[in-house]
């Protein structure tokens, strides 16, 4: 799985369209699995279909479907216990079932069986039914744009090799049906910035060099993981001004 195209992401706005009656269980399950894979869900001791963990979480009451996307000092999108919380940082992501009074956490791993079979095996947490400080869309659009700017700007006056922004050619992520325009847009940025911050070639630069590139690149990565979690809750969350 790439960290910047999350399994996590396509969980959660494939499954917000389900859950907003925009697609069917199955399609939104297929795309899911078109992405990665066979999907399974690891509840203590039981496994089960993704399938069939979100007919029954629907049947419990699953209301939407929240993304995480943390690093190490920034959780970004998590509230708790420290359980979930240590396993979403250390894989980078993670997809959060709400529930009436409740929160599940899903947590994905790469499954492999044998030599043929390769999918996603999601652990299931506890997670705390506290809502998250997040960013509105129109926010996370802002802090998306100023940060680009700011880093354009920085890795342009850092001089030797690799200087400047890297091209932001790599396809973007493709919002499921329903989602508002706006969403798709930042949505669309986010995954081509994060695409471009994957590839960034820090190669022959002194330290100093370094230093400028680095800080400006980790404000912006901060800014792109805000405006993909905005992006993707978009469908589910009332539009704020």
């Amino acid at each position: 799985m790439r960290i910047d195209s999350p399994i996590s992401a396509t969980l959660v706005s494939w499954g917000n369209a389900w859950l907003t009656g925009h697609v069917g269980l199955d399609e939104a399950v297929d795309r899911v699995e078109r992405a990665a894979g066979p999907q399974v869900v690891a509840t203590g001791a039981d496994e089960v279909t993704l399938r069939a963990f979100l007919m029954d979480k629907r049947i419990e009451g699953l209301r939407s479907l929240r993304l995480a996307l943390p690093v190490p000092g920034d959780p970004l999108g998590l509230t708790g216990p420290p359980v979930f919380n240590g396993a979403a940082v250390d894989a980078g992501e993670a997809a959060i079932a709400v529930l009436a009074d409740a929160c599940v956490g899903l947590v994905p791993a790469d499954d492999r069986r044998g030599s043929s079979y390769s999918g996603v095996r999601w652990s299931a947490y506890e997670a705390s039914a506290a809502v998250p400080g997040l960013p509105s869309l129109a926010e996370a659009e802002q802090e998306l744009a100023g940060a680009m700017r700011s880093a354009t700007e920085a890795l342009l006056g850092v001089s030797g090799p690799a200087q400047g922004f890297p091209a932001l050619d790599a396809p973007g992520d493709t919002l499921a049906p329903g989602y508002p325009g706006r969403a798709h847009r930042v949505g669309a940025l986010a995954a081509r910035l994060a695409a471009a911050l994957r590839v960034a070639d820090e190669r022959g630069l002194t330290s100093g060099q370094l230093a400028a590139r680095s800080e400006a690149l980790r404000e912006l990565d901060r800014a792109v993981r805000r405006a993909r979690v905005a992006a993707h809750h978009a469908i589910v969350e009332p539009s704020r001004p």
